[in-house]
C-alpha cells in the first residue's frame, strides 16, 4: 500500500519536481537509518562495556569476555548464513552494487548490516561506524527507490544519496560526505550525480542535527595556529601516519586472505571470534594498567583525551599499538565494521607520539603545536588508507570546526599521498575488490575515450572460454548440444589452429567431412582495447583470441558482443560521455 501511495504521488508530480522529493526522501530516509543504527550501537555498548568498566576488576574480565566472544559467534552466523556482503565495512560492496548492479543492494543487506554493525560495534569490536553507516544507508535508499517504482537498473542515484547522507550522519560531515562518495564510490568530483549527493548529505546532516544535536564528534578549545615547529613536524608526521596507514592496510588483507578467503579450518561463523579474542586481551590488558578504554569500540573517548593533551606519549604509542593490532585482527578475521575510525585513532595518536618525542629531546612543543601533530596525523592516516586526499582534509576538518588547522592539513595531505601511493598502488577498497576477484577496471569504468581505448584487453575478455580440443564427431555434437555459441577456437595438442563457426561444426557432424577452421586473430592481454578494435575489424571470424604473457598459451577471448555490451553499459552509466 504504501508502495503504491508513492508511486502515485510522484506521478502527479511536475516532471522537473521529481528528483527533488525523491533525493529529499532517500537522503531522509538514509539519515534517520544512519541515526538509529549510530545510537543503537552506543546504548549496547553504555549497557555492555561501558558499565562493567565501573564494576570490580573481575566483574569486567569475565563480563566483557563474554560480550566480545558473544557478539563476535553472533556476526560471524549473521554473516554466513543470511548475508556474506555485509562483512567488513560494506563501502566496497557499495562501490561494486553502483557501478556492476546499476546501485540494487538487496534489502537482505540493510537488515544484515544494521544488527551485524551494531552488535559488533556495541559488542566492543576495534572498528569504526562509517563503512556500516554508508552500506546500510545506500542500502536502504536503494529499497526506497524500488518502492518508488526505480527499476533495479536505474538505482545508482539513490545507492550515492544513501552513501553520502549515511556518511554525513555518521560523522556529522557534509562536506566530506559529498566528497568521499564523488571520489571513492562514483570516482568522479565532475559528476552529474554532484546535486543530488550535496543535497542529501545536507539533509543527512540536519538529522543528525535535530536528533543527536550540532556538535562536532570532538571539542577543540583554545585552539591557534600552529609555530614555525608544527608547520616544519607537518611533513614529519603525515609520511609516519601514511606509513602506519599503509601497514594496518597490508596486515588487515593479509590476514583476511588468509582466513576468510581461503578455505580454513575454522568454520566461517567462527572466524570472527578470533578478532574478538585478540580485542579482549589487549583490551583487558590496557584496561588493568592504565584504565582506558580506546582498544574497545570507536575509541572515541581516549581520541578526545588525546586531543585535548591528557594521554602522554608513551600512553598514546601503547596506545597505537594495542588498538592497530586489535583493528586489524577484527577486520581480518570477517568482523562488521569499518576503518575510518580507527584511521583517525592511529593518526592522532602517531602524532602524540611525534611531539612527546620533541620533547624527551628537549624541544619545546606548545600545544597549538601538539595539536596540528594529532590532526595532521588524523588526515595522513586516513588519506592513506582510503586514498580519497580532499574527504581527509575535509572530514577533520568538520569534526573539529577549527579552520586554523586547515593549512596544515593541506599539507599533510600531499605528503601522505605521496608516500601511499608509493608503497601501495591501490587503496584499501580497491585491494579488498581485486582480493574478492573483481577487477578495479571493471569496478570504475573510464570517463571518456581516450581512457577507454587505453584500457587493458583484459577488461572485456571471457576468461572461461568454450575451447575445441577435439576434432571428433561425438566431442563436437557434445559442445553444440552443451553451448548455444556461434564460434569455437580450436587447440589440437597444445596448438592454436583457428576458429570454427556453429554451423560448419554442424556440417561436420552431419556430413562427417572436416570442415575448413578460420585463421584465428590473437593479442595479448596487456594490449589495449584501442588495438583491439582493429584486431576485431580485421578478424575474419570477428573473434580476437587472449593470450598469455608469453603469447603461447590462450587465456581468453573477445567477442564484437563483448566489447560493444561493455561500451553500452559504460555510456548508460553516464562514465564515458565521448564514447
Amino acid at each position: 500500500m504504501s508502495s503504491r501511495l508513492l508511486r502515485n504521488i510522484l506521478r502527479r508530480l511536475p516532471e522537473r519536481g521529481r528528483p527533488i522529493l525523491t533525493t529529499a526522501v532517500y537522503g531522509l530516509g538514509a539519515g534517520l537509518a544512519t541515526v538509529i543504527f549510530q545510537l543503537s550501537a552506543g546504548e549496547v555498548y553504555k549497557m555492555g562495556l561501558d558499565r562493567l568498566s565501573h564494576q570490580s576488576l573481575l566483574t569486567f574480565l569475565i563480563g566483557s569476555f563474554f560480550i566480545l566472544v558473544g557478539s563476535s559467534l553472533i556476526v560471524g552466523w549473521l554473516l554466513s548464513s543470511f548475508c556474506k556482503e555485509a562483512a567488513g565495512s560494506g563501502i566496497p560492496q557499495l562501490k561494486l552494487a553502483f557501478w556492476k548492479d546499476f546501485g540494487y543492494v538487496p534489502f537482505r543487506v540493510a537488515w544484515v548490516k544494521f544488527l551485524a554493525g551494531m552488535i559488533s560495534l556495541g559488542g566492543g569490536s576495534s572498528m569504526g561506524r562509517e563503512g556500516p553507516s554508508v552500506q546500510l544507508s545506500g542500502a536502504v535508499s536503494s529499497n526506497l527507490a524500488g518502492l518508488a517504482g526505480e527499476p533495479k537498473q536505474n538505482r545508482r542515484a539513490a545507492a550515492a544519496i544513501g552513501a553520502a547522507a549515511g556518511l554525513a550522519a555518521a560523522f556529522n560531515t557534509p562536506l566530506a560526505a559529498t566528497t568521499f562518495v564523488l571520489e571513492e564510490i562514483i570516482g568522479d568530483l565532475n559528476s552529474r550525480f554532484l546535486g543530488p549527493v550535496l543535497m542529501a548529505a545536507v539533509l543527512g546532516a540536519l538529522v543528525v542535527h535535530g536528533i543527536i544535536g550540532e556538535q562536532p564528534s570532538f571539542t577543540l578549545t583554545g585552539v591557534e595556529p600552529p609555530t614555525w615547529l608544527g608547520y616544519a613536524m607537518t611533513p614529519a608526521v603525515s609520511a609516519l601516519a601514511a606509513w602506519v596507514g599503509v601497514y594496518f592496510q597490508r596486515f588487515s588483507l593479509r590476514v583476511r586472505g588468509r582466513f576468510v578467503k581461503k578455505k580454513s579450518f575454522i568454520p566461517m561463523w567462527m572466524i570472527p571470534v578470533c578478532g574478538g579474542l585478540i580485542t579482549w586481551v589487549l583490551g583487558v590488558l590496557v584496561f588493568c594498567r592504565f584504565g582506558k578504554m580506546g582498544v574497545f569500540g570507536l575509541g572515541y573517548g581516549d581520541l578526545s583525551d588525546a586531543l585535548a593533551g591528557n594521554i602522554a606519549w608513551e600512553l598514546a604509542l601503547i596506545l597505537l599499538i594495542t588498538k592497530f593490532t586489535a583493528t586489524f585482527c577484527c577486520y581480518g578475521f570477517g568482523g562488521c565494521g569499518g576503518i575510518f575510525s580507527p584511521a583517525l585513532f592511529f593518526g592522532c595518536m602517531t602524532g602524540v607520539v611525534v611531539a612527546g618525542l620533541l620533547s624527551l629531546m628537549g624541544i619545546a612543543v606548545s600545544r597549538p603545536d601538539m595539536l596540528t601533530m594529532a590532526v595532521v596525523g588524523m588526515s595522513g592516516c586516513l588519506g592513506s588508507v582510503v586514498g580519497a586526499p580532499v574527504t581527509g582534509i575535509l572530514i577533520v576538518f568538520e569534526m573539529t570546526h577549527q579552520f586554523a588547522l586547515v593549512p596544515a592539513l593541506m599539507v599533510g595531505a600531499l605528503v601522505s599521498q605521496a608516500v601511499s601511493r608509493k608503497m601501495n598502488p591501490s587503496n584499501f577498497y580497491e585491494e579488498l575488490l581485486e582480493q574478492d576477484g573483481h577487477r578495479i577496471e571493471h569496478v570504475r569504468p573510464p570517463r571518456d575515450l581516450q581512457s577507454w581505448n587505453e584500457w587493458p584487453v583484459s577488461a572485456v575478455s571471457n576468461f572461461s572460454p568454450v575451447v575445441l580440443t577435439s576434432l571428433d564427431r561425438e566431442a563436437v555434437q557434445k559442445t553444440l548440444d552443451s553451448h548455444p555459441y556461434l564460434q569455437f577456437p580450436v587447440i589440437l595438442d597444445g596448438e592454436i589452429k583457428g576458429v570454427l563457426s556453429r554451423m560448419q561444426m554442424e556440417d561436420m557432424v552431419t556430413t562427417g567431412k572436416r570442415p575448413s577452421i578460420i585463421p584465428a586473430t590473437t593479442c595479448k592481454r596487456t594490449q589495449n582495447i584501442g588495438e583491439l578494435q582493429m584486431l576485431l575489424i580485421d578478424s575474419p571470424s570477428q573473434i580476437v583470441l587472449v593470450l598469455d604473457d608469453t603469447g603461447k598459451n590462450v587465456v581468453g577471448l573477445v567477442t564484437l558482443h563483448d566489447l560493444l555490451r561493455c561500451q553500452t553499459a559504460i555510456a548508460h552509466d553516464g562514465g564515458a560521455d565521448e564514447i
